[in-house]
């Protein structure tokens, strides 16, 4: 392990034994776990797994709505020596069926209607299908209970997919110790303790959304899932749950701000985290006066090193634009093209280094080289650092303010979408001859998905028929906003699409 702690890395499913055994921990439909009996879950459910996968370090995938599964399945899987890889439940039959192929994941434990979902050729010959009813009944029926893991913490512990710009899905390799630190990183300087209610309503399946569960476990607290439907639904829970910290991204936040919020339900709030996004100034006033006792918490993450950089919350009203410092257990630097430390007000990219850094891209040795380098000779930790693309620049008070991104990687809503994945997919249908995907800058979005097309010689109907494909093919985080056809695509001097004239082009033409 590189770099040192001051408290000891233990396996991940030792989250579970932290807090008091009467203390609240998880907040299910129906009941109320506390520690010990959450103990006993994810003990049973962990002799289950075993027994299940017996094969140590095989990967067991999860595709379900957030509940006792969703959120037992990351410690149970660690303590059954088995990989976690949480899918996304708003992903479909072709974007799940990549990832069970990539991971080699035996099991995937999913609700039956998404099961359903899947076609011929969808699930790979040794991959075993088992419904979450059917999961948690056995585990329960059959008793039997594993002891605390002592597995080393470099080993692994999930895979989570995330999209680049260019590709398929990448499965980020996480240890023990990555998803450990991060949770006592994230707890320690939002000043989480027991009496914390962490009301976790971002997917599962991201890092943000999976330290939601651990950070709150690490300091004893309870969380509270839900899948909200609108956004009343998010004031309706912390009020009904006495709420004290809430984690989202900016279009959420934009939703939550317009909603007419009880001063007295507001007051439950002690925190308020944000990620995935930068937050604009005027959202951050809004949520300021909309929440005056709550401390705002303004992030910045790559799931490759989980999180890098958090404001501290005395400095959001006047410092709203910046990404602040680094975690605890974070090295973040910034490094010119040269590859000497930028100067303050000098701009670079942004590189982090130290125990967060997660073990690369599962099986795809080249892509893991394009991002994990060696650090900067100026690093205090050295070994291999994420070299995440972003450019960045530090001021005389060691505050980083984001500049722009590298790659073209759209992020709207807080979820990482890859270009190329929504192109093949209007290709696919036979519709189109050609197809961009791009990012433009959208109010509520961040970014919103623009497709720009041209149409297949002879595709009769396909402006009316293009959308309905994409609707089956793609989750609904990735469909465009807008689709525009063309008669011709842009080309470049290289004989390329010039998508960055494209992208300059509709930028006018969404202004008009």
């Amino acid at each position: 392990m590189t770099g040192s702690t001051e408290n000891p890395i233990l396996p991940l499913d030792h989250l579970a034994l932290r807090g008091e055994d009467s203390a609240e921990a998880l907040v299910l439909r129906g009941e109320v776990l506390d520690y010990k009996a959450l103990r006993t879950r994810v003990s049973r459910l962990a002799a289950w797994l075993a027994r299940v996968v017996p094969e140590k370090g095989a990967r067991v995938a999860s595709w379900a709505a957030k509940g006792e599964l969703t959120c037992l399945l990351p410690l149970a899987a660690a303590r059954a020596g088995l990989v976690h890889v949480p899918v996304n439940p708003l992903l479909k039959h072709a974007q799940v069926a990549h990832i069970l192929a990539d991971s080699g994941a035996l099991v995937l434990i999913g609700t039956p209607s998404r099961l359903a979902s899947l076609g011929e050729g969808d699930v790979p010959p040794a991959c075993r299908i088992i419904e979450e009813g059917a999961a948690l009944a056995e585990a329960a029926e059959q008793g039997g209970e594993l002891p605390p893991s002592a597995a080393d913490p470099d080993e692994l512990a999930a895979i989570l997919y995330t999209s680049g710009s260019t590709g398929r899905p990448k499965g980020v390799m996480l240890s023990h110790a990555n998803m450990w630190l991060g949770a006592e990183s994230v707890a320690e300087y939002l000043g989480l303790a027991a009496d914390d209610r962490t009301l976790a309503v971002l997917p599962l399946s991201f890092d943000y959304g999976q330290n939601q569960l651990l950070s709150t476990w690490y300091a004893g607290g309870c969380v509270v899932p839900l899948d909200y439907l609108m956004p009343r639904d998010v004031v309706k829970a912390v009020d009904r749950h006495a709420i004290t910290t809430l984690a989202a991204v900016p279009p959420l936040w934009v939703q939550v701000c317009e909603l007419d919020w009880p001063a007295t339900v507001a007051a439950n709030l002690r925190r308020l985290t944000n990620s995935g996004g930068a937050l604009t100034v005027d959202l951050v006033r809004r949520m300021r006066a909309l929440f005056p006792q709550a401390r705002l918490f303004a992030m910045y993450g790559l799931t490759e090193a989980f999180r890098s950089t958090y404001l501290d919350p005395a400095l959001i009203d006047t410092h709203p634009t910046s990404m602040g410092k680094a975690i605890p257990h974070a090295e973040v630097l910034v490094v010119t093209e040269t590859g000497r430390i930028a100067a303050d007000g000098e701009e670079g990219e942004l590189v982090h280094c130290g125990p967060l850094v997660a073990q690369g891209y599962w099986q795809d040795r080249e892509r893991t080289a394009e991002r994990y380098k060696p650090a900067p000779a100026g690093s205090r930790y050295g070994g291999m650092a994420v070299w995440s693309g972003d450019r960045v620049r530090r001021d005389a008070e060691g505050l980083l303010y984001f500049v722009g991104r590298r790659d073209a990687m759209i992020k709207s809503a807080g979820n990482r979408i890859s270009p190329q994945e929504v192109e093949e997919a209007a290709l696919a249908t036979g519709l189109v001859a050609e197809a961009v995907a791009l990012g433009l800058a959208d109010a509520r979005l961040g970014q919103a998905v623009h497709l720009v097309v041209r149409a297949a010689p002879g595709a009769s109907g396909a402006e009316e028929e293009l959308p309905r494909k994409l609707m089956q093919e793609l989750p609904n985080f990735m469909q465009p906003k807008v689709i525009h056809w063309r008669a011709a695509l842009p080309i470049g001097p290289n004989g390329k699409i010039d998508r960055t004239g494209l992208a300059a082009a509709l930028a006018v033409e969404t202004l008009a």
